[in-house]
């Protein structure tokens, strides 16, 4: 297992949090199931709000290789509506600041039906910051 990997999967359930979402599949989970490919593409996590839905990816660096193929992907995930009551899923597309440009230019050229079911997410790292190994005596406040 790559940690990076890990780290940007957990950094897009954080979105998905923040946004009223409860995570119902998800790779490298200890609790959660692993999502099932969708259309052959793997999903790195799977999200559910209320009665609505939602596909969240990560692409790579080694994914922005074949643009095409990214194109394929995103527009296959992004065109996905539920089984039963056809809402459209929405698809969460995690990058790296590196790519992140890039990926919004690849959505810009999709029809208008699909840009809206499409969210580009800027992934950071959420490094905790180091502690401080020679503590300053401070004075004294309360005894």
């Amino acid at each position: 297992m790559n940690t990076d990997i890990k780290k940007d999967i957990d950094a897009l359930i954080e979105h998905f949090w923040k946004r009223g979402y409860m995570t119902v599949s998800r790779k490298f989970g200890t609790y959660l199931p692993e999502p099932s490919r969708v259309g052959g593409y793997e999903v790195d996590v799977i999200a559910r709000y209320k009665n609505s839905y939602a596909i969240g990816i990560i692409l790579k660096e080694s994914d922005f290789v074949n643009l095409n193929r990214i194109k394929e992907k995103i527009i296959y995930l992004a065109s996905r509506k539920t089984r039963y009551s056809n809402k459209s899923v929405n698809l969460y597309i995690g990058v790296s600041s590196l790519n992140f440009f890039k990926t919004k230019q690849i959505v810009s050229e999709l029809p208008e039906n699909l840009r809206k079911n499409i969210i580009v997410i800027q992934l950071f790292e959420n490094e905790k910051p180091p502690i401080k190994e020679n503590r300053e005596q401070s004075e004294l406040l309360f005894s």
